[in-house]
C-alpha cells in the first residue's frame, strides 16, 4: 500500500475555554483556516493535541468537530497509541473509521521495549487496523528509539503500515530510512526544524505544529521542497527559523498555544501538568508575528 499522506500534515491542538473546556467552536475555526491556507491533511489527539489529558468522551467530541468542520475535505488522521497493546486493539476495534483515512500509533513508551517488542507490538496493531498506519518514534518522548531496521522490517512485513513520522531530530536516522525505506512507504518529518531538508532528500512531507498558525508559508516552504526547489524552500526556512524554535523553547503545546492565541485563533488554556507560556515568550511570539506579517 502506498502512502496516501503527502505534504504538510498538522498536529492540530485541543483549545480550550479558559475553564479548562474544549473550545469546540475554536476548533473549526483552526480546521477552517487551515484548509483555506493549504495544509493537506490533519491529525488528531496527537501529543500537541495533548492526548494524554483528554478524555475518552473529549476525544470522541473533538473528532466529531473536526469531521463536521472538514466535511470531506481533507484526510483525517487520529491518534491511537499506547504502551498497553492490548488497550491500543481495543481502541481500535471500537473506533469508528468512516471519517478517518488513517492512524497515528506512537512507539511504546516509559515501558522501553526491546526492538523485538517494538515490532510486535505493532504487528499487533497491524493485525486488526482497518485503515492505514503511520508509525510515530518519537524517542525523546518515549524513552525509546525505534531503530530504522524496525521500521523498515515493519514497512516490508506489514501492507497497512504505510508511512513513519520520524522525530528523533536525527539526520543520519532519516537518510537511512530514505535509502532503505521499500517503493512506496513514506518517511514523514515529525520535526519541525529538519522537515525542509527530509522533503529536499526525498521525504514525504511533515506532521507540524508550527504549521497550523502559519500554514500558507510552512505548506508553500514544504511544497517547495519535495519539488526540489531548495533556494525558493530555504528562504521561507530561514524566515520560519526563529518561530519554529521559540514554539518549543518551554513546553509544546504550550508555544504552539500561544501563537494561536496571537493570531485570535484560540485561547493559550493547556492542562496540568502544563503550564502556559510565559510573558517573555508570549512577546517574542508577539515581535515575530508583527514582521512576518509585514514581510
Amino acid at each position: 500500500m502506498k502512502n496516501p499522506f503527502l505534504g504538510t500534515g498538522i498536529a492540530i491542538v485541543t483549545p480550550f475555554t479558559t475553564k479548562g473546556e474544549v473550545d469546540h467552536e475554536a476548533l473549526a475555526n483552526i480546521v477552517e483556516f487551515n484548509i483555506n491556507n493549504g495544509t493537506n491533511y490533519i491529525v488528531i489527539n496527537g501529543t500537541t493535541g495533548e492526548s494524554v489529558t483528554i478524555t475518552k468522551q473529549e476525544k470522541q467530541a473533538c473528532i466529531a468537530t473536526i469531521s463536521k468542520a472538514n466535511n470531506g475535505r481533507l484526510p483525517l488522521v487520529l491518534g491511537i497509541g499506547g504502551n498497553n497493546t492490548a488497550e491500543v486493539i481495543k481502541e481500535i476495534e471500537a473506533t469508528d473509521f468512516s471519517e478517518l483515512a488513517g492512524i497515528l500509533s506512537v512507539s511504546p513508551y516509559y515501558s522501553k521495549p526491546t526492538q523485538e517488542g517494538i515490532y510486535q507490538h505493532f504487528k499487533a496493531i497491524s493485525n486488526v487496523c482497518p485503515v492505514p498506519i503511520i508509525l510515530y518514534n518519537v524517542p525523546g518522548r518515549t524513552a525509546s528509539n525505534m531503530l530504522p531496521e524496525t521500521t523498515l522490517r515493519l514497512a516490508n512485513d506489514f501492507e497497512n503500515i504505510v508511512a513513519v513520522k520520524e522525530a528523533g531530530n536525527n539526520v543520519a536516522q532519516y537518510l537511512h530510512l530514505l535509502k532503505d525505506k521499500p517503493e512506496g512507504f513514506g518517511v514523514i518529518s515529525g520535526d519541525d526544524d529538519l522537515a525542509l531538508s527530509v522533503a529536499l532528500a526525498g521525504g514525504d512531507g511533515v506532521i507540524s505544529v508550527i504549521g497550523q498558525a502559519l500554514p500558507k508559508a510552512f505548506s508553500k516552504m514544504i511544497s517547495l521542497g519535495r519539488a526540489g526547489e531548495a533556494k525558493e524552500a530555504y528562504k521561507l526556512h530561514f524566515a520560519l527559523m526563529e518561530i519554529t524554535s521559540l514554539i518549543f523553547s518551554e513546553n509544546n503545546p504550550a508555544g504552539i498555544k500561544a501563537v494561536l492565541q496571537a493570531l485570535d485563533l484560540c485561547n493559550d488554556t493547556v492542562r496540568l501538568p502544563l503550564v502556559v507560556a510565559t510573558d517573555e515568550l508570549k512577546l517574542k511570539i508577539k515581535n515575530f508575528l508583527a514582521q512576518f506579517n509585514n514581510r
